[in-house]
């Protein structure tokens, strides 16, 4: 996830740079968006693996 959000910042960039604004802003908003939704699903599955791995180690 973290792979397409690189990729649609950098068309974003690209499409910034000539001048397609709207195009721009689309992207860097699922840019945005797909950032930290991989972040919040990386903290969640870090969170749930603890708590599982002291119930299996117990």
């Amino acid at each position: 996830m973290i792979k397409w959000a690189i990729i649609f910042a950098v068309i974003g960039l690209i499409a910034g740079a000539l001048g397609f604004t709207g195009v721009a802003g689309a992207s860097m908003g699922i840019a945005k968006f797909l950032f930290w939704a991989a972040i919040i699903i990386a903290v969640v599955l870090f969170v749930l693996g603890l708590t599982v791995a002291k119930k299996v180690t117990s």
